[in-house]
């Protein structure tokens, strides 16, 4: 527990204790699909957003018919020039884009879903041996939210994270109903970041290499987010609005979708295409290239449907070091386009990001001149 567990709180009126709720579900090592399976009807109350945050969700204005289309699907078999342009229009309008054609099977992918789908679908038994919310040491973890003793509410999603960097976690600790699928997606998504960063780094216009894969892809690590039905899906979310906080994400995302983007203050639900990846811009990078990329908002809500929903995110950061500085690159900057964040190191960034919850993790704000 830290200072920020909250101890109690008010759902419609009741007090309730909080903190034991939350210890008793963390205890079960069941997640919210084991709540599901219990039977349930209605939805814990730790689980239960505030009517600020659902009201948020409720008065969006999902862009709908042609304009659901609006986030880029990009064609990486087509010329160079093609692609570094249209990645560099999407990076800096949206801070996401799809992309097709991008050297891994298919069948790779559905492959990953499916095992992925498998470790949270076995029986509990075996699920349970994995529960550990201090992946970071183990290299391996099963749990359900990462910040439930931080968040004012619990979302609704259960994860199996795997670090893949800068050291990959010996093979034999990945639950073996997914670790083929695992190192396989491992091998394919470290060369697609590399030619994605140096892609970005060329729509910038720097060398190839200006952003090297050693200063900001060496710590990695995947995400199975696994969104069981919810049976009260107007009372909580997914994943809260929030940006991601490092260099790039690469998400592999299952046909059931849920996932959706803010532009022009509006949310787009960001319609899966079969065999797309998706590709979203980390704060990081927005502060890097001095905003001329932008780290794009996101959330996922709470899956009404009969059918649970997978999600494999890739998470790419900098390694953690108390003294290499980042901030916008000095070729981004002149007395036209001063820069607009300060110098900062890896581990600051990641003390700040570990004090907050989700929601308010936007790294920009706290290094902004």
């Amino acid at each position: 527990m830290t200072n920020n567990t909250i101890k109690e709180s008010e759902v419609n009126g009741n007090e309730y204790d909080r903190k034991k709720e939350l210890e008793e579900f963390d205890n079960t090592k069941l997640g919210v699909k084991g709540l599901i399976d219990s039977g349930i009807t209605q939805i814990p109350r730790i689980f239960q957003h505030p009517p600020e945050t659902l009201f948020d969700f409720q008065k969006a204005v999902r862009i709908t018919g042609d304009a659901e289309n609006i986030i880029p699907v990009i064609d990486m078999a087509g010329t160079h020039e093609e692609v570094v342009q249209k990645i560099r229009d999407a990076a800096s309008t949206y801070g996401f884009f799809q992309v097709v054609n991008h050297g891994v099977e298919v069948s790779a992918l559905d492959r990953l879903v499916g095992a992925i789908r498998a470790f949270f679908e076995q029986p509990d038994e075996e699920k349970i041996k994995y529960y550990n919310r201090d992946s970071v040491a183990s290299g391996v973890g099963y749990f359900s939210n990462y910040d439930l003793f931080h968040s004012k509410a619990a979302s609704w999603r259960d994860t199996l994270q795997v670090q893949l960097g800068p050291k990959s976690v010996d093979p034999n600790a990945i639950p073996n109903v997914c670790r083929a699928e695992v190192m396989e997606w491992e091998k394919e998504v470290k060369k697609l970041s590399a030619r994605l960063l140096s892609i970005l780094s060329e729509g910038l216009g720097l060398s190839a290499d200006r952003l090297s894969p050693e200063s900001f892809l060496a710590r990695i690590n995947m995400a199975g987010q696994y969104y069981p039905y919810c049976p009260e899906p107007d009372k909580t979310i997914g994943i809260a609005s929030h940006s991601d906080h490092g260099t790039l994400t690469v998400l592999l995302q299952d046909d059931v979708g849920g996932l959706q983007v803010k532009y022009n203050g509006q949310w787009i639900d960001l319609k899966p295409v079969r065999g797309a990846l998706v590709i979203n811009v980390g704060d990081l990078i927005q502060m890097v290239s001095n905003d001329v990329y932008k780290s794009g908002e996101h959330r996922v809500y709470a899956n009404p449907l009969p059918r649970s929903r997978i999600s494999v995110p890739v998470f790419f950061n900098p390694a953690i070091t108390s003294d290499k500085l980042y901030g916008p690159l000095p070729e981004l900057v002149s007395p036209e386009k001063p820069a607009l964040y300060k110098q900062f190191t890896i581990s600051d960034m990641n003390a700040k990001f570990l004090k907050k919850e989700l929601k308010d993790k936007t790294m920009t704000s706290y290094f902004r001149l």
